[in-house]
Order: structure tokens, then sequence, then C-alpha cells
């Protein structure tokens, strides 16, 4: 790489590890802790790129960026934060940042990035990304783990496009509400959303009614493989009776559409015309360490009347041990009967055991993945993983990445399995107790001695 970076992050750790790592790269540094600093060097024009933190000493870098924009229009910003929320990745997208990563950030992507943003500045193609105008309130999406700050990034990428969206994931991970962020963040907003559910289907009058009520807004075909084919072909004609002027097209669907397609239960014809952008949302299984904030974030919207306003340790380390076979869905519900039903102002984790013994054995709705084979449910997350970052090719370590990905549910789910017991939870997995300790410890999972909440 060639060229001068501007470092602005009030972490010395982070600056010395991006100082050096550009150095070896080739660039040529430039470290502050301070925001009036980098607006200096921006304003005397210096630097080629700029990697900004977001809370600074002396300020918020993502309210700096117009400024940026307007005195360097050519100057590509990369934002890192720990602020890992959609707000944060959207307002970065707002802001016109080159490019953002949530902390921790693995290096060799951000050097990947910032060789990306050096060679547009080389160009002065300007860099820009896509303008969104988000709702400056609080967002219903939470989650800061690594699946969910991918969901992000698609989401935000996706607001302002007008091709279609299929949202996939199982019930009761928030498909819909999803769905509903990317109405209420995109330009559309101001305009209606309109939701098409088989019931509303069977209800719904001619196309002409359901395209006025929508206008230039949203419609959302929910669960649109288990639509009949009668209410497919509805959604075919009135996807053919939009026009170019008309409404956007998003879909929910708790299997893959082209898995759909090919088992007969979605249309030929209605596949095609939603084949647009993908948007997988993870379950809750899959991003364990959101659960506290879930948890936490569910019990503080509570309307039970002096419901419980905390969760006792104990009790959201128990949380996190559960599988969650209702996802999303099925812990916002848990979280109310438990604030409901509180002895106290702090749920405790007999509490939460009680609660948790008591939901129904449900198998987890995986749609058309209950038959897939372990190979071939890997194989396809890979692929995908592969098709996000488009012509591009992830960064280095892949390999690490996807063993950490495929060990740590597997691990945990033995661990709760055997009730948090490390000598049965390495006997059932066939492995050396040290081993287990040393992947425990290296993967930062936490371990709770307990009897069976299952």
């Amino acid at each position: 790489m060639d060229g001068t970076v501007l470092v602005a992050d009030d972490d010395r750790t982070i600056r010395t590890v991006l100082t050096q790592a550009l150095t070896r790269a080739g660039c040529k540094v430039q470290a502050t802790s301070s925001l009036t600093t980098l607006m200096r060097w921006v304003g005397e024009g210096l630097g080629d790129v700029v990697i900004t933190d977001v809370m600074m000493p002396d300020g918020n870098g993502l309210e700096m960026l117009p400024k940026i924009a307007a005195d360097r229009p050519d100057l590509p910003v990369i934002v890192i934060s720990a602020q890992n929320t959609i707000m944060t990745t959207i307002k970065a997208a707002e802001a016109e940042a080159f490019d953002y990563l949530p902390k921790p950030f693995d290096l060799p992507d951000l050097m990947k990035r910032t060789a990306k943003a050096l060679e547009v500045s080389r160009k002065r193609g300007g860099g820009r990304a896509m303008n969104v105008s988000p709702e400056p309130n609080e967002l219903p999406l939470v989650g800061r783990s690594v699946p969910m700050q991918e969901v992000y990034k698609l989401v935000a990428r996706v607001l302002n496009a007008n091709l279609p969206v299929i949202v996939t994931g199982e019930s009761g991970a928030g498909k819909s509400l999803v769905a509903r962020v990317i109405h209420d963040m995109s330009d559309r907003r101001t305009q209606p959303f309109v939701v098409l559910t088989e019931s509303a289907f069977g209800k719904s009058g001619a196309l002409a009614d359901v395209l006025a009520e929508a206008g230039q807004g949203t419609v959302l075909f929910e669960e649109i493989s288990d639509l009949p084919d009668a209410y497919q072909m509805k959604a075919v004609h009135l996807m053919d009776a939009a026009g170019r002027n008309g409404p956007r097209f998003l879909a929910t669907s708790q299997m893959e559409l082209s898995q759909a397609m090919a088992q007969g239960k979605l249309r030929n014809d209605l596949f095609y015309r939603l084949d647009g952008a993908v948007l997988s949302l993870p379950s809750l299984r899959a991003r364990v360490e959101d659960i506290g904030l879930l948890a936490e974030h569910f019990l503080s919207q509570s309307r039970a009347t002096g419901a419980a306003h905390s969760f006792a340790p104990a009790a959201l380390e128990a949380l996190r041990h559960y599988s969650w076979p209702g996802n999303v869905r099925q812990l916002a519900n848990t979280v109310e009967r438990l604030a409901l039903t509180a002895r106290s102002g702090e749920i405790s984790e007999t509490e939460v055991g009680s609660a948790l013994a008591a939901q129904p054995a449900l198998a987890p709705s995986l749609g058309s993945l209950s038959d897939e084979k372990l190979a071939e449910s890997v194989a396809r997350h890979v692929k995908r993983y592969f098709d996000l970052h488009g012509d591009a090719l992830p960064p280095p370590g892949l390999y690490a990445r996807i063993l950490r990905e495929l060990e740590l549910p597997l691990i945990e789910i033995a661990l709760d399995a055997t009730g948090g017991n490390q000598a049965k939870c390495a006997d059932l997995l066939g492995l050396n107790r040290n081993t287990l300790r040393k992947k425990i410890t290296d993967l930062d999972i936490s371990v709770t001695r307990r009897r069976k909440l299952m």
C-alpha cells in the first residue's frame, strides 16, 4: 500500500497496532487521540484515508463526517466503533462513510479495506456509501454479536435499493421486524407499509386497491412460501401491475426461496420476481452473546405493573444456556412473564429455571433445513459468506474462523446437555479434559454447573 493514513482513536493500543501494521504495509501514518487534531490535519489537506473511532474524548467521529465530506469530498473515511448497534451502522452509512467496522475488528480485514480506500483515493472516485436517512430514535433490533453485525451491514446496503429483499430465518427470529426496519429507515418511510399475510390476501380486493393503499411505500409478503398457489398467483399479478413507480416488495420465509421452489412450495414465476437481495437472520442459538442484551431490553420494555427491573447474574446465565427453539419471540414472552411474576425487583436464577422448565419441548422450526445434512448446511453457509464479499475474497484466516463457528455451538450445546459437567462433556465429545478446558478458555465460553433445565 502507498499513501498517508490518518488514525484517530483514544485507545493507545489500537493506535499502536494500526500504526505498526500500516507502516509495515508501506503507508505513512499520523495517529492521534483527538478529533480536533484530526480535523486540523484534514483541513490542512493531509492524508489519503481516515480511520476514526466514534466516541472520542473531544467529540463524536460520526458527527465530523459531514464536515470532512464538505472540505475533502474525495477523502475516504473508515469508521470503527465499539457501539455495535444497527443505529451506528446506519448513521455511518448516512454520514457517507467509506466503510464501517465494529470493534473488535479483524486486522487483516481492516488492512484490506484500507487498501481499497487508498485505491479509491488515488482515483479520486469519491468512495461514497449509499445515502440513508435514519430516524434518530431507538430501533427494535438488538444485538452486538458478529452474526448481527452482518445483518446490520446488509440492512444498510439494501435500504434504498429498489430491488426486492427476502428475509429468511427460523420462526420467531424477527424476520418481519427486519422488514419493517428496512421500510422505516428507507426513503420510503413516509409512505404506507402494507403487510399481506394469507388471511390478508383472502380479504384483499382488487389489485388496484392494494396498490392504491401501498402507493410508493412497501409491500411485505409474510411467509411467502406458505401461501397457497392461488395467492402466490395474486402476488405475481400484483408485482407486475405495480410498475416502476409502484411500491417496493419484501418477503419473509422460513426456508430459502430456491429450496421452496425446488420443493414445489413456491411458484417459479414468483421466485424470479422476488429474486433480489437475501438477508438471512441467525437463530438465537447462533448469537448466544446477545441473549443477555435482549433479555434486559425486553425487561426494560415490560408493560407489567410493578415489574421487576433487573436480572441476577446467574439468571442471565441460565437464559444464555437455554436453546430457545422459539428464538427472540419466545425470549420476549418469557421475559414478559418473568417480569410479571417475579417476587422482587430482581429476577432470580430459580425463577428463570422454573419458567424454562415449564416451556414445551418444541423442536426448532427449520423449514426445509430439518432434513439437511450437516455438510450441506456448512457448505451453504460458507458459500453465502463468500457471496457477501462479491468479487473480493474474504479476509485471511478463514479456516480458523469457520472452525471457531463450528466449535463454539458444538461445545456450548454439549455443555448444556451435560449440565456444565466438563468431565461428562469431554467424554461426550471424545476430547481430553485438558483439551476441552483450553477450548472453553479460547472460545470464551461461560460454564455454569447446574441441574439441567430441559
